[in-house]
């Protein structure tokens, strides 16, 4: 039922969101540059690498060395505002359409952090992470890591296609009240192999 309902939903909602899509690619490329779509490898059900696709929020501004300036200083008013409206996710239907995500589960993280999980941790991928999940609507980027993914794995151990649906309207709730949302995450958010490394 999961998996029909959501090649329903994210075909319907390519198809009824494309000019708000097509309006957001050609501001994107406008206001912070090409590719509009970022693109990154992600682990999806099973540990499986999939490439997950948002719109791009960051602009490619660089120091005097060269390298990339910190996320705080590349993310524009514009950029924010994706991130606050969840615009950004968009190109993530595509990614639930054929079969790498589902609307609702635990999000996919960074690979580099698949060493860092506890083995109760890892079996938030025994399910597709999602669009959004439980710890998303349970405090959204206010929880510190430990408790995210322990929002994740009671997720897991609790499945139930109505808890989707409450989160799902939860998640459009707080997306529209702007609650519990942070546009340029603090480090702590970012770097969970920094955190875990001493303890491995």
């Amino acid at each position: 039922m999961k998996r029909t309902f959501d090649i329903i939903l994210s075909f319907v909602l390519l198809i009824s969101l494309f000019p708000v899509f097509c309006i957001v690619y050609i501001m994107v490329n406008y206001k912070l540059g090409r590719p509009a779509i970022f693109s990154q490898r992600r682990p999806g059900l099973d540990e499986k690498i999939f490439t997950m696709y948002k719109f791009r929020s960051m602009t490619d501004r660089k120091g005097n060395n060269g390298q990339l300036l910190p996320d705080s200083e590349r993310i524009t008013k514009f950029g924010s505002f994706l991130r606050r409206s969840s615009l950004d996710e968009l190109p993530s239907l595509w990614n639930i359409l054929v079969g790498d995500m589902s609307f609702v589960g635990p999000r996919p993280l960074l690979v580099e952090y698949l060493d860092y999980y506890t083995d109760n941790e890892k079996r938030r991928h025994t399910v597709r992470p999602g669009l959004t999940g439980l710890a998303q609507v349970s405090g959204r980027n206010n929880l510190g890591w430990n408790d995210r993914l322990k929002t994740d794995i009671k997720y897991v151990d609790n499945p139930s296609f109505f808890l989707d649906i409450k989160i799902m309207f939860l998640t459009f709730y707080k997306v529209i009240k702007k609650e519990d949302v942070i546009a340029v995450p603090s480090s702590k958010f970012g770097k969970l192999s920094e955190e875990r490394r001493e303890n491995k």
